[in-house]
């Protein structure tokens, strides 16, 4: 769980400074997050939650 609202709190500062320094318009993020809980709901979703755990995984993996 503690993944799951940390991935949330990144992309969620990720489209705030998108919107605010890149130009993406509020209608545009909009679309998008309607986006992500449409295929959070399809049968997508398991593919892309193992997906994104798996890069979760290689990236705690690596040795700096």
């Amino acid at each position: 769980m503690a993944l799951s609202i940390s991935a949330v709190v990144l992309l969620a500062i990720i489209v705030i400074l998108l919107v605010r320094k890149s130009g993406l318009k509020a209608g545009h993020a909009v679309i998008c997050v309607l986006l992500g809980f449409y295929l959070a709901s399809s049968s997508m979703a398991p593919t892309i939650s193992d997906l994104t755990s798996n890069v979760a995984g290689m990236i705690g993996e690596l040795k700096f």
